[in-house]
């Protein structure tokens, strides 16, 4: 059973380059996303109300299947949240690592108050960041909260006052973004790995999972450097190796 689950867990680098630069000026960086107008401008009841009971189940399991790949990112992401995250939308902040809100964002799973229920990972992935009683009650009831109400739920990392460019929580995110960005890539990469896979399981296979990962880490660059780093008092070099 190790031996498969060493291989589930075995760390890949990540590509170089990726095909999804929103623009040919765009196309040196990793990745660029940009937000769809007119008629692409995505999920919206008034649209899912003219589909067929079958179109629906193919768009919700479509939509699931979207919030599953971006969970198994194997970079760090974060939510920036500054105005409405509704439904689908707190789906998606749920779906990412770290959540950073303005005080003035309104957010929650409120599928019940339309005659729905959380389908594209709601019902999962919001008693795991909260516990399954606090998550009951905020599905059951539809219940909207404010940026600061949430923070104080633990359900973002962090509440910020709103700017007058309405972007505040963004910034907070890119800050964030901008701490963990010297960090050794390689270890944060597995880290992530080992506690996304970890949660899932009991106390003992976690730990196996920690090992697994933690072996991966040892042959690396990265980790000479951080301890060479140390011994000579100076800031690491990480390069992803």
């Amino acid at each position: 059973m190790l031996r498969t689950l060493a291989s589930a867990l075995r760390w890949r680098p990540l590509e170089k380059t990726r095909g999804c630069a929103s623009s040919p000026v765009d196309a040196g960086r990793e990745i660029q996303v940009r937000a769809l107008e007119g008629l692409d401008q995505g999920a919206d009841l008034k649209e899912r109300e003219q589909m067929s009971e079958a179109e629906v189940g193919v768009f919700v399991q479509r939509l699931r299947g979207l919030m599953n790949e971006i969970a198994a990112f194997p970079a760090p992401t974060i939510a920036a949240m500054d105005g409405f995250a509704l439904g689908g939308g707190l789906e998606l902040a749920l779906a990412c690592d770290l959540r950073v809100a303005a005080s003035s964002a309104v957010m929650g799973l409120i599928e019940t108050t339309r005659g729905l229920l959380p389908g594209a990972g709601g019902t999962q992935r919001l008693p795991r960041c909260l516990g399954v009683a606090l998550a009951k009650e905020l599905i059951f009831t539809g219940r909207r909260l404010s940026g600061m109400q949430a923070q104080a739920l633990g359900l973002v990392n962090h509440a910020v006052a709103q700017n007058e460019e309405g972007n505040a929580a963004y910034h907070r995110a890119l800050a964030l973004a901008q701490e963990i960005l010297p960090q050794a890539p390689i270890a944060v990469r597995l880290g992530k790995l080992a506690i996304d896979r970890g949660i899932e399981v009991d106390i003992a296979s976690g730990m196996a999972i920690e090992g697994i990962c933690y072996a991966q880490n040892i042959p690396t660059r990265d980790r000479l450097e951080g301890m060479a780093a140390f011994r000579e008092k100076r800031t690491p070099k990480f390069v992803g190796e």
